[in-house]
């Protein structure tokens, strides 16, 4: 992931929990996929986010 103010990837799993951020290594971490140019962590937590909208979503529709 890359801090758009800095442009500096960071790690969102070494940066759990510290005051400063941790620069990603990016295709030297076994978490970066390059194929995508994404961090596994995160593409896990977007996907996850994804469907948590998506049964949102639908229980909304069957409520109405």
């Amino acid at each position: 992931m890359a801090d758009i103010k800095k442009g500096i990837p960071f790690c969102p799993l070494l940066s759990v929990g510290q005051d400063v951020d941790m620069v990603c290594t990016q295709d030297r971490c076994a978490w970066y996929m390059p194929n995508v140019k994404k961090c596994s962590i995160y593409l896990t937590a977007y996907n996850a986010l994804l469907e948590a909208n998506a049964r949102q979503a639908a229980t909304k529709t069957r409520v109405q």
